[in-house]
């Protein structure tokens, strides 16, 4: 599976100057506001460049300009630009590299550069897919090397999204990260779509807010057998008393979803399942499902579980992560207990107010982690990202 191996962020809130190395499993742990979700939303960020959905993307988030790093460490106590580098490896080649740079520009923003380039020879300068510099956008054509476009570009967009996919090596760079996915806590609120009948639709994933956990489920338990039964033995182990889930029609083409459990003759309905379960349920059939996009980010998965089920959410993330490059933000030290050094991400805030990010295995633990579990280490402020 390949992943995004590196990716510099600099002037993005918190975010001032971040170089940070990816792994197949990324857990975040810090205190508020030390920078965790503002990776996940970085992350969402750069897949709306890529999927061309990027001026949406940035008015949801208020715009460039309030997101924007206001540190006194920032020149004039607020950066500029925004800029963010992001790396893939390619097998027998060398690494497809990413920038992408915004600015604010009157009332709105501008792409002040954005490029897509590999190394092909042993001696610089790499060869470059798209290399734009404010209005002035070129791309390589195999007519005629770097070109403008010759169609209505949109320049509040990126290239990225909008060139001819010519190349199947930045065509994958560009599906992949395209496809990041990013969810938030669940909302199990009582006229909540997870706790609802759901019409039946082809889905090869839950959803954000569980609107297809129905369909999803029974659309495995009909086409892949084994993923649904690995589904129900999890939640056999997290929930002794479960038997199994079933599948009752309300109306034409509409299914409910019901909990059978051996304390109980009847079956329970999804608004009579507590928060907790809910919310298990929904990331076990998350992390279980053979549809996975190339990149999932995930807030706080934690809430409202039971601290047992936490070295279950962890064995999940770390099957998961076979399959998706998989980042999450926490602050639940009893999951901490759960992984390795090398799965968890320490992010501090400095003295100067911005955010640093450093792999829990690069922190030389090894003594305390004689006597210590990992979220005693962490209690103890041998980590840092305090709690």
């Amino acid at each position: 599976m390949s992943t995004f191996e590196k990716i510099h962020i600099q002037g993005f809130r918190r975010l001032h100057d971040v170089d940070l190395n990816l792994k197949p499993l990324n857990v975040m742990i810090g205190a508020n506001g030390s920078g965790k979700t503002t990776v996940l939303d970085v992350f969402t960020l750069l897949a709306a460049s890529a999927s061309g959905d990027l001026a949406e993307t940035i008015s949801r988030f208020g715009g460039v300009d309030s997101n924007l790093t206001n540190l006194s460490v920032a020149n004039a106590g607020k950066a500029r630009f925004m800029s963010f580098g992001l790396s893939m490896p390619v097998s027998g080649h060398a690494p497809i590299d990413y920038r992408l740079t915004l600015s604010q520009k009157g009332a709105g923003y501008e792409i002040s550069d954005e490029s897509l380039s590999q190394q092909r020879s042993a001696q610089p300068p790499p060869f470059k897919y798209i290399d734009s510099h404010h209005a002035s956008v070129r791309y390589y054509d195999l007519q005629g090397g770097l070109q403008p476009p010759n169609w209505a570009f949109d320049q509040d967009e990126s290239a990225l999204s909008q060139v001819p996919k010519m190349f199947q090596e930045p065509e994958d760079f560009r599906k992949r990260l395209a496809s990041s996915t990013h969810y938030h806590v669940l909302d199990v609120s009582q006229r909540a779509p997870v706790r609802l009948p759901q019409p039946m639709r082809a889905a090869r994933l839950p959803g954000h807010d569980g609107e297809d956990l129905v369909s999803c489920l029974y659309t495995l338990r009909e086409t892949d057998s084994d993923a649904y039964y690995a589904i129900e033995d999890t939640l056999r182990a997290g929930f002794p008393s479960f038997e199994r889930l079933n599948f009752p029609p309300v109306a034409a083409g509409t299914l409910a979803m019901t909990w059978k459990d051996s304390n109980s003759k009847q079956p329970f309905y999804m608004h009579q399942l507590s928060e907790g379960t809910l919310r298990f349920l929904w990331l076990v059939t998350l992390l279980q499902s053979p549809g996975l996009t190339a990149v999932t980010l995930i807030d706080e998965p934690e809430v409202s579980l039971h601290p047992e089920l936490l070295s279950l959410l962890a064995d999940l993330m770390r099957e998961a992560a076979e399959r998706t490059q998989l980042i999450v933000a926490t602050h639940a030290d009893r999951l901490v207990r759960y992984l390795k050094p090398e799965e968890v991400l320490t992010a501090n805030i400095s003295d100067d107010g911005s955010s640093n990010l450093i792999w829990a295995n690069d922190l030389d633990l090894d003594q305390w982690l004689d006597e210590y579990t990992m979220d005693e280490v962490w209690r103890l402020g041998r980590m840092g990202a305090r709690p």
